[in-house]
């Protein structure tokens, strides 16, 4: 029987009961949840996750196709605990059956009630969303550094793929994805099919080659984050196609806790020293003249006994014989993970001294580019997105008439009625009547001079939004593109080299007789 496949690898268009999900709240907030409606929870709605944009209990979450944009529900975050009922709170309740004291009664789910605002994104999970949302361990490979890091190993399906330091796991979803081609003890049907087909009918005599499926051989030092690893690639449906072994491949190399080998196509270190572990990534036991070169290079740091003593006599045990843990049919790639350019040095030290070729250096330094339409002018006055400064000088100059206008027409009005008062007030003195033709005249010639003022900011946006029900605003505006202001990223140094599979005299006779 298959195993199910990963969401990592095979999401489907719906978002399923017990696999991962991924809330996506803002452009880098993520939220990973393995989805578990039925499980167990103080809220009365089952699991919730809460967030600062509302709660989402996974009740509302299962069954929802990928890109759904999911509403906030209203959850009672304060009833938590409430369903602890002590024997004297059931005497009217059920059946009438005494419930022990601190005993949990297990209630019917509620419905989720819409909440008046909130919404997230459920997304699937692939590697790029996890390297976002993952618990930090440790400090993560990128997504810009791994993805060019697996396009020079050449990492293809079917490769077998050694990552020594997992850490926190981002290098370990990409790698998969990368090698996949089916899960072990699994055959292709459409393969068994054309093989049967080929025998039927006499096309083909040999016997079918058998599939060699992708694989990551994953090796950390740390004991409880390896253990932690494996309990995350159990729960996303990986472990088939990823071995977590706890070693320190400083001393004990890269040989399975089975006896088995990874056979590996491409190595991905990312340790503190990677020189010293270089020594077990060779094809055949190097020398002692090769060690000591290595260890004598003024570029490389000359081990102390304690550290000397292991790993010398792992490699000459002859209880131990050594064994490449590369695949000694293909070329090997390798690609080392550093902070520091001291670090490079002493690699690039001991690649040359153990046989590796075409070394290179290679330093990323990744960032967003936010391209957008930007709109500019007044006429985007009260628009959203929009840039309500003049484009051109004669809009700025227009505005700046206008502002002088309404001015002049204020003062005018100020003046005419400060003119007013003192007319009435001298007239009151004489003891004449001002509320006849005069008041009448002054009232008309305001009304004359207030026509002519030109549009107040409200008069302004009152135009602009009927004006808005016939512009295309996707279509307005000048295409532009910002870098971001600072990189966020860590600056590493990725150091990559060949190891060539090994040439005798029968390969070439072999290559000689066929070609």
């Amino acid at each position: 029987m298959a195993p199910v496949p990963s969401p990592f690898l095979d999401p489907g268009p719906y978002a399923t009961a017990n696999n991962l999900g991924i809330l996506q709240l803002r452009r880098d907030h993520l939220i990973p949840a393995v989805l578990s409606p039925n499980a167990d929870s103080d809220y009365a709605e089952g699991k919730v996750e809460n967030t600062r944009f509302g709660s989402f209990p996974h009740s509302t979450l299962v069954d929802q196709p990928w890109g759904t944009q999911i509403l906030a529900s209203v959850v009672d975050t304060g009833s938590r605990g409430k369903s602890k009922k002590r024997k004297r709170d059931t005497k009217d309740e059920g059946d009438g059956t005494p419930v022990a004291e601190g005993e949990v009664v297990k209630k019917d789910l509620v419905k989720a009630a819409v909440a008046s605002s909130g919404f997230a994104h459920l997304i699937p999970p692939t590697p790029e969303t996890w390297t976002l949302s993952l618990p930090h361990r440790t400090q993560v490979v990128y997504t810009p550094d791994y993805s060019y890091i697996l396009q020079r190993l050449r990492a293809r399906p079917g490769d077998h793929i050694i990552e020594a330091g997992a850490g926190s796991g981002s290098f370990t979803h990409a790698a998969v994805r990368a090698v996949y081609n089916g899960y072990p003890g699994t055959e292709d049907a459409t393969d068994q099919a054309n093989g049967d087909e080929e025998n039927a009918v006499g096309m083909s005599k040999k016997k079918k080659r058998r599939r060699r499926h992708g694989g990551v051989y994953s090796f950390e030092y740390h004991e409880p984050r390896a253990k932690q690893l494996q309990v995350e690639i159990k729960h996303h449906g990986l472990d088939p196609l990823v071995t977590v072994t706890h070693r320190d491949v400083y001393n004990e190399g890269f040989c399975l806790d089975d006896s088995s080998l990874p056979d590996a196509d491409c190595i991905f270190l990312d340790l503190p020293a990677p020189w010293q572990a270089l020594k077990h990534l060779t094809r055949s036991p190097p020398s002692s003249a090769v060690l000591k070169s290595v260890a004598s290079d003024p570029s490389t740091p000359t081990p102390t006994a304690s550290d000397e003593t292991p790993a010398t006599s792992h490699l000459s045990d002859p209880q131990k014989p050594f064994r490449s843990p590369l695949n000694p049919r293909n070329a090997t790639r390798i690609c080392t993970f550093s902070p520091c350019i001291e670090q490079v040095t002493k690699t690039v030290s001991a690649l040359r001294s153990l046989g590796w070729l075409e070394i290179d250096m290679v330093e990323i330094t990744a960032k967003r580019l936010d391209v957008r339409r930007e709109r500019v002018g007044l006429q985007e006055e009260g628009v959203r997105g929009g840039n309500a400064h003049p484009a051109s000088v004669q809009e700025a100059v227009q505005r700046l008439r206008d502002v002088e206008g309404r001015a002049a027409v204020f003062h005018s009005l100020q003046k005419e009625k400060q003119e007013d008062v003192m007319r009435k007030a001298e007239a009151k003195k004489r003891g004449e009547n001002v509320d006849g033709a005069q008041g009448d005249k002054g009232g008309k010639g305001k009304k004359k001079k207030v026509e002519g003022v030109p549009p107040s900011k409200h008069d302004r946006r009152e135009q602009t939004k009927k004006e808005l029900e016939s512009r295309t605003l996707f279509k307005e505006g000048r295409l532009v593109h910002r870098t971001e202001p600072e990189l966020k990223t860590h600056t590493s140094y990725l150091v990559f080299a060949v190891l060539p599979r090994e040439w005798n005299r029968e390969d070439e006779e072999k290559a000689r007789t066929k070609w």
